[in-house]
């Protein structure tokens, strides 16, 4: 019992011993950081917005930090590859995620057994909006706004590209189905060039994607854009009305708004998460890259951080989570 009892105490303390070590190892790496290159982990292929948010952030803190910071994308799994990434990597500052912060949502009620959870494993730093999306059609389909999508959608199937698992649009295409009965069948791809490349090769109907996404297939006749997703119209398109301009106002169609995000996993040291927080803060007005990137989308919303990031989290966090329990919504 003794020998039972000596042995416990000394796996305590060392244990206790080993998480002080640790502890103080991170203190004492938060008070030079950074002093290494950083990665940037993308969930989404390059091309649209979240690859382009990256690297805008990755030129922004290279110049405000000093050091280099390169971008890898690992798409997949609904954002949760790249997500498990950097959830898994040291909580030292060096390894960050770029991804939709709808896919952090959907995980935790998407998944049966998410490869991470966004709540607990991730502490979000930054995020800049996507702008509002625009819905488009490829040019030969025979309809001009969303009521005659739906008017045909009671004909004949509708093939829609998906740019992401569980995405605001994934949701609005649900929504869609559930209150028109209207048919449409969910193609998904890994991220938006590969879904407007099929938009406009006739390969699916519909689709939606950001501004900066559906850019370069504007200068063709294969797609015509009918709708925005948004709760305002897009300054890029502003003689085409939103989804709830149009008639569909269920929180699917105007309170799903897009962002990409920064996070760190958890246990990053507050040092450096206030190194992190103060260089991206001014990101859109202090970065070429990123004020290109947002006047491209036609946004003049600031980079999010501290309270107005939580607050943004905590009112449309449960938007999504709410619609796909009551959709039922499952992966492919």
């Amino acid at each position: 019992m003794i020998n039972t009892f000596k042995r416990k105490s000394l796996f305590i303390a060392a244990t206790v011993a080993g998480t002080l070590l640790t502890l103080n190892t991170l203190t004492v790496a938060a008070q030079t950081y950074p002093s290494k290159p950083i990665r940037i982990v993308a969930s989404q292929n390059p091309g649209g917005t979240t690859d382009a948010t990256a690297r805008a952030f990755a030129d922004h803190l290279s110049q405000k930090l000093g050091v280099s910071v390169t971008v890898e994308n690992r798409p997949g799994a609904g954002g949760m590859i790249a997500a498990e990434t950097v959830a898994r990597s040291a909580p030292d500052g060096y390894t960050l995620f770029v991804g939709l912060h709808s896919q952090l949502a959907q995980a935790p009620v998407l998944f049966k057994k998410p490869l991470v959870d966004p709540d607990k494993d991730l502490i979000p730093v930054a995020a800049v909006t996507a702008g509002g999306l625009p819905t488009a059609v490829r040019s030969d389909l025979p309809v001009k706004n969303a009521k005659e999508l739906v008017a045909l959608s009671l004909k004949q199937n509708i093939n829609a590209g998906n740019y992401s698992l569980g995405s605001g649009w994934h949701l609005l295409l649900t929504q869609l189905m559930k209150e028109t009965g209207g048919q449409f069948t969910v193609v998904s791809y890994k991220g938006t060039p590969p879904m407007f490349t099929d938009l406009v090769g006739k390969q699916t109907d519909v689709a939606t994607g950001s501004v900066i996404s559906i850019g370069p297939f504007m200068h063709r006749d294969d797609l015509r854009v009918i709708a925005i997703i948004s709760d305002r119209r897009s300054t890029k398109f502003p003689d085409i009305p939103t989804w709830a301009e149009q008639g569909f106002t269920s929180p699917a169609f105007s309170k799903l708004l897009e962002y990409n995000m920064m996070l760190a996993p958890a246990g990053t040291p507050k040092e450096v998460l206030d190194v992190l927080t103060k260089a991206a803060a001014d990101a859109a007005t202090a970065s070429p890259k990123m004020a290109t990137l947002l006047d491209t989308i036609g946004s003049t919303e600031p980079v999010l951080v501290d309270q107005p990031l939580r607050k943004m989290i905590s009112e449309v966090w449960p938007v999504y989570r709410t619609l796909t329990t009551d959709l039922k919504l499952t992966p492919e």
